[in-house]
């Protein structure tokens, strides 16, 4: 019985490795493994005894069933008897014989099988090898195949046949012609020659340990003669790859003499297939291996063939490397290996070949001798050793190549010179230089783009540093060669972008010198050759470089630490004061980046740094010596203008610290005869290396500029430039603009105290000279040299009684600078430096005449005020351009203003500014208020009353600023309540109060100026009116007519804004004239309705609301009726008086009762046919309760309106509810679809008007009015609002409405309810649906118990049960279901009414599918566990029952839900659970695991929370605990192990129940869903898994093993799957 199933589960699982689908294929090859792992002899037997039965069956299947079998046998081959074996080697030996053609897949499986079983029997396979192995016969391919195979997984056991195998093969080899047999013919000798050498190797483990190469010699010669001298020259690839690839290791068992005497044919033989093929991988391989046998046995020959071996190997070298191509990468590999062995035989000849190659121009011609070479000095190091200078030498000529991938091989060939001590000879100083040179490209010009050709992953500059680097520190024998000769690169200007990584292998070198050395110099300059350079030299260029101190990858710091390390070569005494400062700049650069370095404050840290070395070396012949070596240095930074303006400054610093006046004034004329007067940077230098030299020397530095201009030099300098015409002005004024500049700074920088004497007669006096001038830089610098002067001027303690006899004419001068300036554009800081000039110019004497002062208090406005404000985003130099313009403009004005410090002179100061200030302009609007308020703060600051006596014009200035406190700018709002702030604190100053007083009122401004940013209008407006109070209070009664007239003519100001808050402030100052107003209201309410349709100006606005108002406390009905007249949609105008209505809530209430009474006067909508044949008619909205839903929605926005909603609130929400019901699906009248349409058209409104949206925004204005924002927020969040309007979601929208009622307006509901109880009788049927809805959702929320409405809902839901309408006995139901959520302990009470509601409801109608008995379910679901035991008990059964034919509905909803509620009855039924109740229990077991796989998530939800509640009513702790742990809500489920976990806690403690579970599941077997059919295959095959075979009698194993096998022609691939693997474990019952 036993093999006949095993035998029976083999063939239906062989039957079905036929399938089309490839994963079921490989399911069942697992179900064939799984049979073969549980009964190896059997199924191996089933499966032999198979194919022999089916010898037709198709190739692809066969082979798949010889995997299995390979498996099996490889995991078994112990277990195996003899005879089995041999069944499995004749089977495959038969498979693989069995057609002469080759089928690959199929016949090598067979050999596979025949492999696996040799690793133990041996023997036996190879007796049946043999046997088709005969002499004279040309054996089949893959028998030569399997005995090579086997020769590599069993080496012991195969080599001592190897001398009777290969005595047969020889005489095959002659009959083999078809290339395929003559290549497993070389696979096989190489994986013997392969084994041979292995065993040879291994002796002391070998069974036979007498075995010799030389057993094998003659066999693998002769066989080699056919493979070389015959089969190597055939026109198929693929049989030399595999003569090729066999001479490699048959090389090394052929005989010395044999070997030698093929040498010269072989060699050329193998690399004439260089030619021949594409991947000379294999050709390398086997190369590689005869060279090593050859050189192994001494080979004269080799020395012959060795030209061709290095031609050859070389241009292999010399192709192109793909980094994606393993085998081209592999191929050099073995290459070079080739190449290390013909090295260390020969290498001169090596050498004499290579080093030639190296002068060529090729490029991969030289890339790949450079590989070799490298190769070789590694590899070959002892036959290197004499030829190093021979290799040096040829290294010429690549040193000049510029192509970047020979650059990076001479960089790599140098650094392994350096590991093998070749830089330490003659030549080796030209490949350091070379490394530096590499160092020293710019990074940007080494990144390849994306077509380059160039592969390499690192440029060289990355190589170069990072081999220098590693060169410096991990050679000790390099430490001699780079030291000191790496100093020999820091100076010279093309070695610049190297100095990071030569600062930083100098700073190891040194340190590595220093500890070795003691206190010894580092330098020795006696020993060097003259080339080292000076500390002078190495100072200067380390210092200056610094100034740009993160370029070059931080370059700055390690020229520090240089410095530091060779602080005794510099001087002997900088060792203390160095250790201290320059750890200080180190650790100032680490605080910093590249972009958040201040450049200004670094290189003041390096001037100081060089002050205070200069201090501590006071040796001027060492001072003279380094200014000397800086001026020498400075034409090498022509492309560096920031390190050479810098150096300029370190020579001024420098000069400034000698006393040797001589050098002073040498060096100050070198500089000005050398340097490059064209480039700005470099006059600016040059300037403020004179000013800083000036300091120390300023006769001196004076005496030169004069000897300068004076001299021949200068002279000549003009006369060149003359002889270009176009170019000599230009030319000229550069020298000019340098001179100039150069007297600016010595102005700025010289001790005061000796300034004073020398201005006016030494520097103003050339500098006057150049004012006539077109060219711009030379203006801005008599600007600049003129500013520094006068502010010099100024800083004196003398400059009080220093008389300026030309200052009337420098400042006319500076303001024909700046009216030359384009007024709209801010390109130059020209008329910024102008201004501050006349700042400093204007407090000296004589004093400016008033006509100079206007014109210059005109002229400065004008420039600035008018330019035009860049775009967004401007680029932050002109941003800061016009904010240092505007500080200047300020500091002029300040500075007039303080020569006139009356009110008089402030209204001269505002006179000037007032156009501004008016100007239609906002930009310059904003400039003049900030202007103003500073200039009122600074004569606020600087008062001071000698006498009381009035501000008499603060009314005008006053009425000036204070309307700007509403300018449509943001900061000229603040700006005007500033002034106005200073103005109030300047009339307390005038009134006698001191300057510290604070007055109460007037720092009310403060708290009000704040609010002005970005207020709202009525803000504005209120803030307006504060002001104007303020104002009002503190202002003198003499002031108030001017006031008023300045602020009427505000009333006509373009900017509007200003013009209401005039009217604002005049309605605050009259404000007791309200009487007049009140007389004039019809003349007021008449203008303003006209207004209306003219303009939308607030202030016209507020009076026609006002008028409106007034109308209404007296015609009230008029009103509403005519308002109500107006064409639908109401426009802006109407809306704006409907609102008007609600300001006083008496009104209100009244106004919105009318609304209300209009609203029910008329039917909501009349039925009417668009077309005559149309199947159903369509509701039209009526007029009169559309116009009356839409002004009840604008009188209820009104925030005014608040009291009359709370008292009309039941009343009003009940009637838009209801409307908003009868309007859903109801459209416009014909006459407003159109107008409607045309709207839209227009985009006129952004809301459509629509009539069920309008009763939903009225709705929600009267909720948000009533004060339930947050019912409002929760319908948004919810998108209930958007429910209420549409027909399939307004039941939905109502209960969420009602919901967020309950919880958010409670107190509201018992008159919303009493209201909506009324409506049970209406004629609608929508809104009979829509009150019941709303009232059973109610009964979801506690708070009908906190305001007992219970019962009388209760009693009002059970009195509609009975309704003509579905939808409402739905409702029903769910309403008294809901009382389980919010009344709980009430549902004991009232149980058997609830329950025989539900189940009245499962049996609603002759609908299976009725969505009544749906909402019965689901309500009792919730009910369940809240009712009396004693009223469940009687209907549990009846209702299990009922519902049990729903678990496998075609609807997701019935299945869900059934599911769901079959739960709660087992939760109902814990610790209690009858016998008949347990059957269905038990019953529903199988279809709850299966429905686990429902496609549909609800459903599987479902099925996890009803297995959860089943598992406690199976007495099973494990089995409860497994559902707790697998199925909780949310947590991923794996399906496989919960079913395989399951099954095994089943069949433990219920295996009685094996047969009705697989019974059950057999049902499922045709399920239309696929997951559950899958899943029932599954669910068997866990329950057999887990089961003792002696409960196999509960299955009826045929049925069961029938309907899998039909399962395997499922049309689902996935329930194949689970099928085949389910048949893979019925072994069990075997």
């Amino acid at each position: 019985m036993t093999e006949s199933y095993v035998k029976k589960l083999s063939t239906i699982l062989l039957d079905a490795v036929t399938d089309k689908d490839p994963l079921v294929q490989e399911q069942v090859c697992s179900a064939l493994c799984a049979l073969g792992e549980s009964q190896p002899e059997e199924a191996l037997s089933a499966w032999e005894e198979y194919l022999q039965q089916h010898g037709k069956l198709a190739h692809p299947y066969r082979t798949m069933i010889l995997r299995a079998m390979e498996v099996v046998v490889s995991s078994h081959i112990s277990e195996l008897d003899k005879d089995m074996a041999r069944a499995i080697i004749l089977l495959a030996s038969s498979e693989m014989t069995k057609v002469k053609e080759l089928v690959c897949d199929w016949q090598q499986a067979a050999s596979n099988v025949l492999v696996a079983v040799g690793k133990r029997f041996i023997g036996r396979v190879m007796e049946e090898m043999l046997s088709k192995f005969q002499p004279g016969v040309l054996p089949h391919y893959f028998v030569v195949q399997t005995l090579a195979n086997l020769s590599v997984s069993n080496v012991f056991g195969m080599v001592p046949f190897l001398t009777s195998i290969l005595n047969t093969m020889l005489p095959m080899l002659g009959m083999a012609k078809h290339d395929t047999m003559r290549v497993v013919f070389c696979c096989a000798l190489q994986h013997f020659s392969e084994s041979t050498l292995e065993y040879l190797a291994n002796l002391d483990q070998a069974p036979d340990p007498t075995v010799r190469k030389d057993a094998f010699a003659t066999d693998i010669f002769s066989a080699y003669h056919i493979l070389f001298h015959q089969w190597l020259q055939s026109r198929e690839a693929k049989l030399r790859l595999a003569v090729v690839e066999a001479l490699g290791p048959m090389s090394h068992l052929l005989p010395s003499e044999k070997l030698e005497e093929q040498l010269p044919k072989l060699l050329p033989g193998v690399l004439a297939l260089y030619k021949k093929h594409a991947e000379t991988f294999h050709v390398s391989k086997s190369l590689g291996q005869i060279l090593e046998a050859a050189v192994s046995v001494g080979s004269r020959t080799l020395e012959v063939q060795l030209d061709s071996l290095l031609a050859a190997l070389h241009a292999q070298i010399c192709v192109p490397v793909e980094s994606s191509s393993p085998l081209v990468m592999s191929n050099q590999k073995e290459v070079l290996r080739c190449f290390t062995v013909l090295a260390c035989r020969s290498p001169d000849r090596l050498l004499a070949f290579l080093l030639p190659k190296l002068d060529t121009n090729n490029e991969r011609t030289r890339v790949g001798t450079l590989q070799v070479l490298r190769h070789v000095i590694n590899s070959a190091a002892a036959q290197m050793e004499v030829k190093k200078p021979f290799i040096l030498s040829s290294m010429r000529l690549p040193l000049l190549d510029t192509n970047s991938k020979v650059k990076r091989a001479v960089v790599q060939v140098i650094s392994a010179m350096a590991h093998h001590g070749y830089l330490e000879q003659p030549g080796g100083e030209a490949m350091i230089e070379y490394i530096v040179q590499q160092c020293a490209l710019p990074p940007e010009t080494e990144r390849p783009g994306p077509g380059s050709e160039d592969p390499t992953a690192d440029s060289v500059r990355a190589v170069s540093v990072s081999t220098l680097y590693l060169v410096s520190t991990t050679v000790d024998r390099m430490s001699a060669v780079l030291w000191p000769y790496l100093l020999e690169f820091l100076t010279p200007l093309r070695f610049t972008g190297a100095l990071t990584p030569l600062c930083k292998s100098l700073v190891h070198l040194a340190q590595k010198r220093r500890e070795a050395g003691a206190d010894a110099l580092l330098i020795q300059y006696d020993d060097s050759k003259g080339t080292l350079p000076s500390p002078y030299a190495i100072t200067t260029r380390l210092l200056a470089v610094c100034s740009n101190p993160y370029l070059g990858d931080g370059r700055g710091a390690a020229s520090l630490r240089l410095l530091n390390v060779l602080h005794r070569d510099i001087h002997p005494l900088l060792h203390q004061r160095w250790a201290t400062t320059i750890p200080l700049l180190l650790d100032y650069l680490d605080e910093y980046t590249e972009e958040t370095l201040s450049q200004k404050e670094w290189e003041e840290k390096l001037l100081m740094f060089l002050r205070d070395t200069l201090t501590v070396v006071p040796d001027n012949t060492w001072i003279c010596q380094l200014s000397l070596e800086m001026c020498k240095q400075l034409s090498c930074y022509s492309e560096a203008p920031q390190e050479k303006n810098f150096l300029y400054k370190c020579i001024g610093t420098t000069l400034g610290a000698t006393s040797r006046k001589e050098v002073v004034r040498e060096r100050l004329q070198e500089l000005l005869e050398t340097a490059r007067y064209q480039e700005e940077a470099e006059r600016e230098g040059l300037a403020r290396c004179f000013g800083i030299c000036a300091i120390s020397h300023l006769d001196d530095t004076l005496a030169q500029l004069e000897d300068f201009v004076r001299s021949d030099v200068f002279r000549k300098s003009i006369g060149i430039f003359n002889i270009f015409k176009d170019r000599s002005e230009n030319e000229v004024d550069k020298v000019k603009s340098a001179l100039i500049l150069c007297y600016g700074h010595v102005a700025a920088q010289a001790p005061r105290e000796l300034v004073l004497a020398k201005v006016e007669s030494d520097i103003l006096r050339n500098v006057f000279q150049c004012f006539h001038t077109k060219d711009p830089a030379l203006k801005l610098c008599l600007v600049q040299s003129v500013c520094m002067a006068s502010q010099a001027i100024c800083s004196s303690a003398q400059a009080s009684s220093f008389h300026f006899s030309r200052k009337a004419e420098l400042v006319a001068q500076m303001m024909e600078f700046i009216k030359a300036e384009p007024p709209d554009s801010l390109r130059t800081p020209i008329r910024k430096k102008a201004m501050l000039a006349c700042t400093y110019l204007v407090p000296l004497e004589p004093a400016l005449e008033e006509q100079a002062r206007s014109d210059m208090i005109h002229g400065c406005l004008h420039s600035v005020m008018a330019v035009v404000p860049g775009p967004e985003g401007e680029d932050g130099d002109q941003e800061s351009l016009y904010l240092d313009t505007t500080h200047a403009l300020e500091d002029l004005l300040t500075s007039l203003l303080r020569r006139n410090m009356t009110p008089q002179g402030l209204q001269i100061m505002v006179e000037h500014l007032s156009p501004w200030i008016k100007s239609p302009r906002g930009h310059e609007r904003v400039r003049a208020l900030g202007l103003s308020a500073c200039l009122l703060r600074f004569f606020l600051e600087h008062l001071h009353i000698s006498a009381l006596v009035p501000f008499h014009n603060l009314g005008l200035l006053v009425g000036l600023f204070s309307p700007r406190c509403a300018d449509l700018w943001p900061a000229t709002r603040q700006e005007a309540v500033s002034c106005v702030y200073s103005l109030l604190y300047l009339q307390l100053g005038y009134e006698g109060f001191s300057r510290d007083y604070r007055d109460d009122v007037a720092e009310q401004l403060l708290t009000l100026k704040d609010g002005l940013v970005h207020p709202d209008p009525a803000v504005l407006l209120h803030t307006c009116h504060s002001i104007a109070q303020i104002i009002a209070k503190r202002l003198p009664p003499d002031q108030l007519i001017s006031l008023l007239l300045t602020m009427f003519e505000s009333l006509g100001d373009p900017d509007k804004n200003c013009s209401r808050a005039a009217t604002v402030m005049i309605n605050s100052l009259l404000k007791e004239r309200g009487n007049m107003l009140l007389e004039k209201v019809p003349e007021i309410v008449s203008v303003l309705r006209s207004k209306l349709q003219e303009t939308r100006e607030e202030h016209i606005l507020q009076a026609a609301q006002h008028s409106v108002y007034l109308l209404a406390s007296q015609h009230r009905a008029a009103v509403v009726s005519s308002l109500l007249g107006s064409p639908l949609p109401f426009d802006s105008h109407t809306c704006t008086l409907w609102r008007a209505l609600a300001v006083e809530p008496s009104l209100a209430a009244q106004v919105l009762g009318l609304l209300l009474e209009r609203m029910s006067r008329d039917v909501p909508f009349k039925e009417s046919r668009a077309f005559l044949l149309s199947s159903s008619p369509s509701r039209v909205a009526t007029l009169l309760p559309l116009a009356a839903t839409c002004a009840l929605r604008e009188v209820v926005l009104a925030p005014a309106s608040g009291p009359a909603v709370l008292e009309l609130y039941p009343q009003l929400f009940v009637a838009l509810l209801l409307r908003v019901s009868c309007t859903v699906g109801v459209q416009l009248p014909r006459t407003l679809q159109a107008k409607e349409r045309r709207s839209a058209s227009s985009a006129l409104d952004p809301r459509t008007f629509e009539p069920c949206s309008s009763a939903v925004d009225a709705l929600q204005a009267v909720l948000l009015r009533g004060g339930n924002e947050d019912v409002v927020q929760r319908m948004e969040l919810e998108g209930g609002w958007e429910l209420l309007r549409t027909s399939a979601g307004h039941e939905e929208g109502v209960t969420r409405l009602a919901s967020a009622m309950a919880k958010f307006a409670g107190p509201r509901l018992p008159l919303v309810m009493k209201a909506l109880v009324c409506i049970q009788s209406s004629v609608y049927e929508i809104q009979r649906v829509t009150s019941t809805a709303f009232l059973a959702e109610l009964l979801n929320s506690n708070v009908v118990n906190d305001l007992m409405l219970l019962e009388s809902l209760l009693n009002n839901l059970v009195a509609r049960q009975k309704d003509t309408c579905a939808g409402v006995r739905r409702l029903v139901l769910r309403g008294l279901a809901n009382i389980a959520s919010s009344s709980p302990d009430k549902v004991r009470a009232h149980g058997p009414q609830l329950l025989t509601a539900m189940i009245g409801g499962l049996d609603d109608g002759d609908d299976r599918h009725s969505l009544v008995a749906l909402e019965a379910m689901a309500g009792l679901a919730r009910l369940l566990g809240l009712v009396e035991p004693q009223d469940l008990r009687p209907v549990l059964l009846h209702v299990a029952i009922r519902i049990r034919p729903f678990f496998d509905s075609d609807k997701m909803e019935f299945r869900s839900a059934s599911i769901c509620l079959f739960g709660h009855l087992n939760k109902a039924c814990h610790g209690d659970c009858e016998d008949v109740f347990l059957e269905q229990v038990v019953g529903g077991l199988a279809p709850l695991l299966l429905h686990l796989r429902d496609p549909q998530a609800p459903v599987a939800g479902a099925c996890r929370f009803a297995l959860r509640m089943c598992g406690p009513n199976l007495e099973c702790e494990e089995l409860a605990a497994a559902f707790q742990k697998h199925l909780q809500e949310g947590q991923g489920l794996h399906f496989g192990e919960f079913l395989n976990t399951t099954c095994k806690h089943l069949m433990h403690h219920f295996p009685d129940l094996l047969g009705r579970l697989v019974s059950t599941s057999l049902f499922y077997f045709k399920s239309s869903w696929e997951d559950v059919r899958a899943a029932a295959p599954m669910l068997t095959g866990f329950l057999v898994l887990h089961v003792e075979p002696e409960h196999r009698p509960q299955v009826d194993l045929e049925q069961l093993t029938a309907a899998l096998q039909l399962l395997l022609q499922d049309p689902a691939p996935a329930v194949r799957m689970k099928a085949a693997e389910t048949l893979g474990r019925l072994v069990k019952f075997a």
